[in-house]
């Protein structure tokens, strides 16, 4: 995913409180030059703007590993059961099944530094 100027203004207000002129149906349009405040707010610097998608794009792709876990995971109907067979068979420790599958999947996908 990419960001993009209007996702930063989205993730500032709710509501339909900019817009962009000149847009003809081109995303390619949607630019700060054209961006249109519908609201009594002010219009942000372009500088907060760059650096309102530099941040947005930052903690998204921070987050890759996240995603790449979630994926990557057992569907909870499947832990659920090795959990339950880990409990009935007292392995409730490093040693049960659900505790391997899991660690694998963190181990693989670790967090970045």
């Amino acid at each position: 995913m990419t960001y993009t100027l209007e996702d930063y203004c989205c993730s500032l207000h709710g509501g339909p409180w900019f817009g962009f002129k000149n847009i003809n149906g081109n995303d390619a349009n949607k630019t700060y030059a054209n961006l249109v405040i519908h609201s009594d707010d002010d219009k942000p610097s372009e500088s907060a703007c760059t650096a309102g998608i530099a941040a947005l794009q930052a903690a998204y792709d921070n987050a890759a590993y996240k995603r790449t876990r979630a994926e990557a995971y057992p569907d909870i109907q499947e832990q659920l059961d090795k959990l339950y067979h880990d409990m009935t068979a007292g392995k409730l420790d490093a040693t049960g099944e659900w505790h391997k599958t899991i660690k694998a999947v963190k181990d693989a996908t670790a967090k970045p530094s």
